[in-house]
């Protein structure tokens, strides 16, 4: 019972990192009284840092136990873990934790607001940050967004190691696809087809297939259609399949030589007709963008 007390006291004390309790947000609060610069880059860190932590929460959840091991002892010691982790891994440079600072301080400073707003910032945002919305803003990742990454992480690390095409680019396309998972092609009878990318089943495709309907634009207006679209055994059959598509069909090869970009990599994607949506590329690559600053954060 006293070391169960004494770990307890000491997950407490990891917490006051996190700004936990009463005495360090009293603290962080006088901070900002004395230089409201360095508080609010605090502060941000101290947003990501929780954000970290309950998505590291989250995914020990969704990992089954052994219960070889398990005790009220473990746990209190894995959320020690994961409060250290969660602040090693919070105030990294092009993290989380500055695109919240510069939020929060548009909030705070009309005229830091009206700088961010107008055209002079734009340039210098998108050029520092490939692949950012057009206007140079980044919207803070989600819970859902940073559990999609994680998991399909390791297969799209693995088919960029076969195929060069870099795993968060593969990962982006995936999310702008599906809506970050929430809305994946499933067949008739409601099986998930595991088709990521939304490919289409042409006259080779030789493999099982699902009819949705879906949205295409033609002459510029959205349109409601039956498509056919390939259907796969496993996620890693598709990200598998879309590699091959992009490095083997001469149609994005374009596409594939531009992975040194992603608003290149994205355009390229467009204008090959990947996709029917006048602003696919510009859509995309926000996406994409968001996705690097997940995997980045995920180490």
């Amino acid at each position: 019972m006293v070391a169960e007390t004494r770990l307890s006291l000491g997950v407490q004390d990891a917490a006051r990192g996190l700004a936990a309790d009463a005495r360090s947000l009293d603290a962080l609060k006088a901070s900002a009284g004395r230089d409201p610069k360095a508080a609010l880059k605090e502060t941000a860190r101290q947003f990501e840092a929780l954000f970290m932590r309950e998505l590291l929460k989250s995914m020990r959840e969704a990992t089954m136990k052994s219960g070889l091991m398990d005790n009220e002892g473990t746990d209190m010691g894995t959320e020690l873990l994961d409060e250290q982790w969660a602040l090693k891994m919070s105030g990294l440079p092009g993290g989380l934790s500055e695109m919240i600072e510069r939020q929060l301080q548009q909030q705070i400073d009309p005229a830091a607001r009206r700088a961010a707003a107008s055209p002079a910032a734009v340039a210098p945002a998108a050029a520092a940050s490939d692949g950012a919305a057009p206007n140079g803003v980044v919207p803070t990742p989600t819970p859902a967004q940073a559990a999609f990454v994680a998991r399909h992480r390791d297969v799209a690390l693995q088919v960029q190691r076969e195929t060069g095409i870099p795993a968060a680019f593969m990962i982006g396309q995936a999310a702008h696809e599906t809506g970050w998972g929430r809305s994946e092609i499933r067949a008739a009878d409601g099986s998930n087809s595991h088709n990521l990318f939304g490919i289409k089943a042409t006259a080779g495709w030789r493999g099982k297939v699902a009819e949705v309907l879906t949205t295409e634009y033609v002459d510029g207006q959205p349109r409601k259609v039956v498509q056919r679209f390939r259907a796969y055994d496993s996620y890693a059959d598709a990200f598998r399949d879309y590699a091959r598509l992009i490095t083997q069909s001469p149609r994005y090869q374009a596409a594939a030589r531009s992975v040194h970009s992603a608003q290149a990599y994205a355009q390229q994607l467009q204008q090959a007709g990947y996709a029917t949506d006048p602003q696919y590329a510009a859509k995309l690559s926000r996406v994409i963008n968001t996705t690097l600053q997940l995997q980045r954060a995920l180490g």
